[in-house]
Order: C-alpha cells, then structure tokens, then sequence
C-alpha cells in the first residue's frame, strides 16, 4: 500500500481547468489499478489539490436545478459560471476566500469505505476550526461541517461531495475561510433551505491566513489517514 500523497496547491484556477486535471489524475490512477490485475508490484498514486477558484456554482448528480437561483445572464452579470458534474450532492459555490482540497486517492492504499472516507472528511475540518476555538460538528444525514447544529442558529462552514469509482476518489470539500457570503444567496446550498452559511473571518471577526489553516488542514488530514505528503 502506498501512504504518500503528492500535495499540489494550484493557486486561484478556473473550475473547468482543475475538473479536467482531477480527471486526468483519476484516470491515472485507475488505469494503474487495471494493469495491476496483470503486475500486481505496480504502485498507485495519491493526490491532493488545494485550489481556489474564480466564482462558480456547481450541481452534483443529484441535484435539483430549482435550486440555483439565477439566470444565464444574472450569473453572468455576477461574473459567475455554472457547471452540472460528476459528484454527490446537490448545489454548492466555489470563490475567491474559500480553500478547496480535492483528495484524489486510491482507497485501497487506506481503507475501503466510503462512509468512513467521508467521516473522516469532516473530522479533518472539526480538528482544524477546533484550533480556532470554534466547535465543528457534523449535522446528522447532511455530510459537511456545521456550527450551532440543534440551535436556531445552525450555519454551514464546509460543504463536501465527492465521486468514488473503483475505490479511487474525486472532488472533496470547500471550506468557507474569508468567503463572500453574499454569492450564497444565489442559491439554496446544498438544497436544504433555511439554514445559513457561514465563514471563519466571520465567527472570528478577522480575516484569516490562507496558507495557515491549509497548513493545518493538511496536518490533521496527514494524521487521520495515516499517510505522508510529498
């Protein structure tokens, strides 16, 4: 089994452009996997991007198309573009002020289950706003990290889908750090209506180091997947 995962931080890059890169690498990987059926000393790699991106609403399979809010012309007044993919859940938005971590891993390197990959998704967020004081929880049967659940007051800090296709991942979480919220208002996030999103700088009432919370985000993931980034 191989532990290490190459880290690559893409910077700010357009959605379409790192869609196709995940693809690529997903591709990679499970091409590795088919002739390993024949070469069973082949090695497969694992990956995780951090990216941000420009503003953009993607839909997972599973999403309903009433919840996006706006028109062809209103996104493009909001310089804003849409996408329909290829992971769970429904509507959610990506923006400048939010990091985007796309792990790209061959399960079989780790454990073979979904459910606990993505319970340990939201564990890794959990550890890291724990490190600011703020208390992450999981809100039962809406995958993602929340604040307040069980209070009038619940808000989402990060939204999470991901596709698995012969135990090899794709897509992954987006976490809210100094994100616009007003573009949420375009939408119904996640399609569950009357919750609120929420955004580190605003629980914290300060901007917040991008790099620092990657950092962390990447040391808490490192530890529960008990691996190493390269």
């Amino acid at each position: 089994m191989n532990r290490q995962i190459q880290l690559q931080d893409l910077g700010n890059k357009d959605y379409k452009d790192t869609w196709d890169y995940q693809e690529a690498l997903f591709k990679e990987i499970v091409d590795i996997k088919i002739q390993k059926r024949n070469n069973p000393d082949l090695v497969t790699p694992n990956y995780f991007l951090f990216v941000e991106h420009p503003h953009v609403y993607t839909l997972g399979k599973s999403g309903d198309m009433s919840n996006l809010l706006l028109s062809e012309k209103q996104l493009e007044a909001k310089g804003a573009t849409f996408y329909k993919i290829n992971r769970g859940g429904d509507i959610t938005y990506h923006g400048p002020g939010q990091i985007v971590g796309y792990p790209i891993l061959d399960l079989e390197n780790f454990f073979t289950d979904i459910h606990k990959y993505l319970r340990f998704l939201e564990e890794v967020i959990i550890l890291t706003l724990a490190e600011y004081d703020i208390i992450g929880t999981r809100s039962e049967g809406e995958t993602g990290v929340w604040l307040g659940v069980g209070t009038p007051f619940a808000r989402k800090i990060c939204a999470m889908g991901v596709r698995a296709s012969r135990w090899v991942t794709m897509h992954g979480f987006a976490l809210n750090v100094n994100a616009n919220l007003g573009y949420f208002d375009n939408i119904i996030p996640c399609g569950i209506k009357g919750k609120a999103v929420t955004s580190l700088h605003v629980e914290l009432g300060r901007e917040i180091a991008e790099e620092e919370v990657k950092a962390k985000i990447a040391k808490h993931f490192s530890v529960l997947f008990d691996s190493v980034f390269i």
